[in-house]
């Protein structure tokens, strides 16, 4: 049973978001009420990612959406993070292919991209006409990828790739994969005497690439997830992100993804809390009242409003501090952090309220609940923001 979304805002926050903030929210969300809702619990059943709606949100310019020009939508960061608040109240899957496509791969092309690069990809991707990919995890090497042992070799104008990847969004559709390797070689160090660690586009179709898709998972079931192999994968010099010189300009794209997700994971929360509350309404126990006149299940919508509430004030302050040039990894770790344990904590609260109706796919908090249980986990898992923030206010690493 589905109930109608009517928006959260305890707080009238609303009235903080400019016309235009308001615009790109009501157009999302009517985007997802309309595109995601009725298909999404079935794309989950059946682990399948719901490509009809690629070239839609291209028409809609959710893609790289805080970009500037190439077909880009030039939005504010706030407007982009409330188009991927309400793509997350759809399923965490759509939004981590949104994220993808803009934070990993239209990012780095647009930041650390020759400008051949960017006039070839960018239109291309703005659209959904081409997707992307980003290849950092590896089977071994995931909260570390320092430790990477994907290999890059200069021969002659190119370039010979070789390694594997993990755990990666959109693999086996993506037209080009921004792969992360250490470059061997005389004079390729870094200053700490290390291969240097270099970003390159390769084209999916080139001999030695290859994908495959990691079956069995329950969770993210309605998006695609890959592993990458590379065997003396060729590519031309002029794939080379010519600044993206060291593992940071990897980072930097984890953390436009990590704010992404900070907006992201409120959708979810919104979602859990109004199922709940308009179940609680509705469900009789006990002398035929609603089970939302017992004090339990008032604690717990209490519990999940306040959180939501402080949320969007972390996120909505974020997305200013980045807005004006002011935001650093800190708050951003802080907002992914935070974010995303409360977003799981409403839907167990919300599971734990629908009682046995819960757990069906009549519902959307087990689908939420599960998808959160991966978020938790990439970009960068809870307790390695938990280190970012501890390093930052001590200024004592403990990795």
């Amino acid at each position: 049973m589905a109930f109608k979304f009517q928006g959260f805002d305890f707080l009238g926050l609303d009235a903080s978001l400019t016309e235009e903030e308001l615009l790109v929210r009501k157009t999302a969300r009517d985007f997802v009420d309309s595109n995601v809702t009725p298909i999404i619990e079935e794309c989950f059943r059946e682990g399948r990612f719901p490509r009809e709606i690629v070239p839609l949100m291209g028409e809609m310019g959710f893609y790289g959406a805080n970009l500037e020009g190439y077909g880009c939508a030039g939005m504010s960061n706030v407007e982009y993070g409330l188009v991927l608040q309400e793509l997350e109240r759809g399923d965490s899957g759509l939004r981590s292919f949104v994220s993808v496509q803009s934070a990993l791969v239209m990012y780095p092309i647009f930041t650390f991209g020759s400008e051949e690069q960017k006039n070839k990809w960018l239109p291309a991707l703005a659209t959904g006409e081409k997707l992307g990919c980003f290849g950092l995890t590896e089977p071994g090497f995931g909260s570390n990828p320092a430790g990477m042992t994907t290999r890059a070799r200069k021969s002659g104008d190119e370039y010979i790739l070789n390694g594997e990847k993990m755990w990666i969004t959109s693999g086996s559709i993506a037209d080009v994969a921004v792969v992360w390797a250490k470059l061997e070689g005389v004079g390729d160090k870094n200053e700490e005497g290390a291969d240097s660690v270099r970003g390159f586009l390769v084209e999916a179709d080139r001999p030695g690439f290859k994908s495959s898709d990691i079956h069995g998972k329950w969770s993210l079931r309605a998006s695609v997830t890959s592993s990458l192999s590379l065997e003396d994968v060729h590519v031309p010099s002029a794939n080379l992100l010519p600044g993206a010189d060291s593992l940071k300009a990897a980072l930097m794209c984890l953390n436009q993804a990590r704010y992404g997700i900070s907006w992201g994971a409120i959708g979810a929360a919104m979602d859990c809390y109004s199922t709940a509350l308009n179940y609680s309404k509705t469900r009789k126990q006990f002398h035929d009242q609603p089970i939302a006149s017992h004090q339990l299940v008032q604690e717990k919508l209490v519990w999940m409003a306040s959180e939501i509430s402080k949320a969007q004030l972390l996120s909505l302050h974020v997305g200013r501090l980045k807005d004006s040039g002011k935001s650093g990894h800190q708050h951003i770790s802080m907002a992914k952090r935070n974010n995303v344990w409360m977003a799981l904590e409403c839907a167990r609260l919300a599971r734990d309220i629908l009682g046995a109706n819960g757990v069906t796919e009549d519902y959307p908090i087990m689908r939420h609940s599960m998808n959160l249980e991966s978020v938790k986990t990439y970009e960068g898992t809870h307790d390695i923001h938990t280190l970012i923030l501890g390093q930052n206010l001590t200024g004592i690493g403990a990795y």
